[in-house]
């Protein structure tokens, strides 16, 4: 192995049960488990850059990092095909300073077999040298927490079981949070108050997150647990979206 493939290092862990898919499309996986498909039918990979990235003020924040050994970490709420991780380090590349580095760490019940990666992220050739990366590393087996070091300033979590006690285990030090679960009707385990409220510890002040979900009680349970909670735009025509920051210390006393 080279100074620059992929490195592969695994964690042991118990392994969930693998979920059960449908093929839509072609090439658009739907989760059985959770009746939903797991991105917009208009453009999972547009959707992400709308929502995951600029609701989070990215890239522009990576713009202001120090090469002086900069870090920013980004959390997200289902890792499912790896669309948001392939299109935001995609674009990482493109704006990154020698010298800085990217953690993501994703959180996933089922995670899926490099075949269904492979074929979930085939649509999109933007990402096709990101694909062709995660798709070599993925182990054949991910447990536990599988960790990926994809080139010298990109690091890849996926922490595999129940997000809460993922999320809850994890140090507080997140710059931002992809909220990206199937939806509330769907599996409002991923939107509870208890889960809303660990994210919210374990964000650095001035951090935040973006979601495409706009229900109510998601927007309630992120507002209690401490975010600043604001409504944009959605993508592809839906009404609304959600994103929000943990105040800064200053501003908390103020």
């Amino acid at each position: 192995m080279s100074d620059n493939d992929p490195e592969l290092k695994t964690v042991e862990g118990e392994s969930p049960a693998f979920q059960t898919l449908d093929w839509h499309e072609g090439d658009m996986p739907y989760s059985q488990e959770f009746g939903d498909h797991f991105y917009c039918r208009t453009d999972g990979r547009l959707e992400c850059g709308h929502v995951f990235l600029s609701g989070n003020g990215l890239p522009e924040r990576w713009e202001t990092m120090s090469p002086a050994g900069d870090g920013f970490r980004i959390g997200e709420l289902g890792f499912g095909t790896g669309l948001n991780f392939c299109e935001t380090w995609r674009q990482w590349k493109l704006t990154r300073k020698p010298g800085t580095h990217l953690h993501f760490t994703s959180f996933e019940l089922y995670p899926m077999k490099r075949d269904e990666i492979e074929r979930a992220l085939s649509r999109w050739p933007e990402i096709d040298a990101e694909r062709q990366a995660l798709v070599a590393a993925w182990p054949d087996d991910p447990t536990g927490h599988v960790m990926l070091e994809l080139d010298d300033q990109t690091h890849l979590t996926v922490v595999c079981g129940a997000a809460l006690d993922g999320v809850t285990a994890a140090e507080p030090d997140f710059d931002a949070w992809f909220l990206d679960g199937f939806a509330p009707s769907r599996n409002p385990a991923m939107w509870s108050p208890e889960l809303m409220q660990a994210l919210f510890d374990r964000t650095r002040p001035g951090g935040g997150f973006a979601t495409y979900a706009a229900a109510g009680f998601v927007r309630r349970n992120l507002g209690a647990a401490g975010f600043i909670v604001e409504r944009r735009s959605g993508f592809a025509g839906k009404r609304e979206m959600l994103c929000g920051t943990r105040p800064n210390l200053s501003s908390a006393v103020d």
